[in-house]
């Protein structure tokens, strides 16, 4: 009941955002990248697979869904369904390579075939190359809502998000997420028991590809370009680093590793100049250039004094009192 009244109380929050100061694109991104971060912990978090390819499902669900809109004329409907079906076969394919292997054997064959799709991306002419996707329209959903407006997008993006977290949830409940749990905690004892670990993995990387190209499809809607960026093995290290900052295997701890990456990342140099103009020093204003300096001195501190990243922590202290 205590954490069905948390998720009551975000929810709402995020409905009155854009009416209490919030930035309806900045929460917008942020929520792109929640899904992408809970997309990944589905597999890393209750799976026990790290994939270092994951940038590959965001970016291809990005270009498909960003061409199809501007040079196909989709829909912004078709072009999001269209984004995610591209990633999950993508899945499909990359999955049925990596689960043939394990620990950092499966991480290094996602890498190597994620640098192949980076060098497709980047060799491809209607991804215009270095140049990325630009200009891509939001158009009107199912030729009604006109999503040029913020905070339209805004709501339609929170309900695509909201259910996509639904559907995290009741995965990680059901039957099949226990079994997930069970492969990862000691899959020698699963195959013993009569599963076929390997068909299980396989579904789960496929759901948390798919998931991960929704939230590439949204996030060219949201921002109206798509670039390499997304595709290179940087963003996958992202991602882990939101996952492993915010709490790995648990349903909230993405949401807030992706929060506070995403708003260090856009809002540090901000940061740097209050504390300039009120210190006097202009050193901080450099903080915006230090970004990755930053990001990694919290992945350092997370490691040495957060284990299980915020939430972990937080869930591990209260249970005992709770007990």
């Amino acid at each position: 009941m205590q954490r069905k009244a948390l998720y009551g109380l975000l929810f709402i929050a995020l409905i009155a955002a854009p009416f209490i100061g919030a930035y309806p694109l900045f929460v917008m991104k942020v929520l792109c990248f929640a899904l992408f971060a809970a997309a990944f912990n589905l597999l890393i978090g209750y799976t026990g697979l790290l994939s270092f390819g994951h940038a590959m499902f965001l970016a291809s669900a990005g270009y498909t869904t960003g061409y199809g809109i501007q040079s196909l004329g989709f829909s912004p409907e078709l072009g999001l369904v269209a984004g995610t079906a591209v990633a999950t076969l993508l899945g499909l394919i990359v999955g049925l390579f990596a689960i043939r292997r394990q620990g950092i054997y499966f991480a290094m064959v996602t890498l190597a075939l994620a640098q192949m799709v980076y060098f497709v991306f980047l060799q491809a002419p209607f991804t215009h190359g270095e140049d990325g996707l630009q200009g891509v329209p939001r158009g009107k959903l199912f030729g009604v809502l006109d999503l040029s407006s913020d905070l339209a997008l805004y709501y339609v993006v929170l309900a695509i998000m909201v259910l996509a977290f639904l559907l995290i949830v009741r995965i990680v409940h059901s039957p099949f997420g226990q079994v997930l749990v069970a492969i990862k905690e000691n899959e020698p004892r699963a195959v013993s028991l009569g599963y076929d670990t390997d068909r299980f993995k396989l579904l789960a990387f496929v759901l948390s590809a798919g998931l991960a190209g929704l939230a590439g499809s949204l996030k060219v809607l949201v921002l109206g370009f798509e670039t390499l960026g997304d595709a290179y093995w940087t963003m996958s290290g992202l991602v882990i680093l939101m996952t492993l900052v915010g709490g790995m295997g648990t349903l909230f701890g993405p949401l807030l590793g992706a929060t506070l990456i995403v708003a260090l990342e856009d809002r540090l140099g901000d940061l740097g100049t209050a504390l300039a103009n009120v210190t006097g020093i202009d050193w901080f204003r450099s903080f915006g250039e230090a970004v990755t300096i930053v990001t990694g001195v919290i992945f350092i501190v997370c490691v040495l004094a957060f284990r299980r990243g915020i939430v972990g922590e937080i869930v591990a202290r209260v249970r005992p009192l709770r007990a």
